[in-house]
């Protein structure tokens, strides 16, 4: 019997600034390369969300004001249906701007604070128009394995008390850039501000997705070895560059200290 699952795509043509979307391809092709059919069911503004019609839920990121449309589309019975279906353990991945459309609340640098799902115990803060972003390569500690990616935010995501981070940063900012955590984990949804795309370079965090789903969906979740030796060059080129990174920035940091 061939094995399957739904990909939910929220906010496609709305969440996506940083290639996002290139999560969803990376999920797909390692999904078709075992044999695994898959099908992307694309839920947008207005659409209804149904949990029965996905096994794994996906979005991306975008600008304030992407974010203020779709935290008014997730106010109600829609915000409430992916609330429960994540509560009972439907698997998901949201990127920056969804990530902290997916807390409790996002201030803004301009306009009234956005409303989150609550989903993760997280509060986003953006201090302002006019203070550095949270800009680089970024390396994170999950589970012992490290993720790659690229971070691109003005907010900063504080973790309140029962929350639990995705990882630890070895270099670059995450959460905050003070805490030393990077994105949030809760049952079976992660949250994350890695862009890159993130999915694309770390196959094993793909995996571990594709493995949740295919248990959502009731079939086997025994997923046959790839060759990711393609993954990991690029993987180890990036790790190389983001401690680069590191190291200049402390370079810079130790030189403008006052003496």
């Amino acid at each position: 019997m061939t094995r399957a699952i739904r990909i939910g795509h929220l906010y496609p043509d709305v969440m996506n600034l940083y290639g996002d979307r290139g999560n969803i391809l990376a999920l797909v092709q390692r999904a078709r390369w075992r044999g695994i059919q898959v099908d992307v069911v694309p839920i947008s503004l207005g659409d209804p969300f149904r949990a029965e019609t996905v096994d794994l839920l996906f979005a991306g990121g975008d600008q304030d004001r992407e974010q203020r449309r779709v935290a008014a589309d997730l106010a109600g019975p829609k915000g409430d249906a992916i609330r429960a279906a994540i509560e009972a353990g439907l698997p998901a991945l949201v990127v920056c701007g969804s990530y902290q459309l997916f807390g409790q609340r996002y201030l803004p640098a301009e306009g009234p604070e956005l409303p989150g799902l609550g989903v993760f115990d997280v509060v986003t803060e953006h201090p302002g128009v006019n203070v550095v972003r949270c800009v680089g390569n970024i390396v994170v500690d999950w589970n012992g394995s490290l993720l790659v990616g690229f971070e691109n935010h003005g907010g900063r995501t504080y973790l309140g008390p029962r929350a639990a981070p995705l990882g630890r940063v070895v270099a670059g900012y995450g959460n905050n850039g003070q805490d030393g955590t990077e994105g949030a984990r809760y049952k079976n949804a992660f949250g994350t501000y890695l862009h890159g795309s993130l999915l694309p370079k770390n196959p094993r965090l793909t995996d571990e997705l594709l493995r949740l789903a295919l248990q959502q969906r009731g079939d086997d979740p025994t997923l046959a070895a790839l060759d990711d030796s393609v993954e990991e060059a690029a993987r180890r080129v990036a790790i190389a560059r983001a401690r680069a990174e590191r190291h200049a920035q402390r370079n810079v940091g130790a030189t403008a200290r006052p003496r």
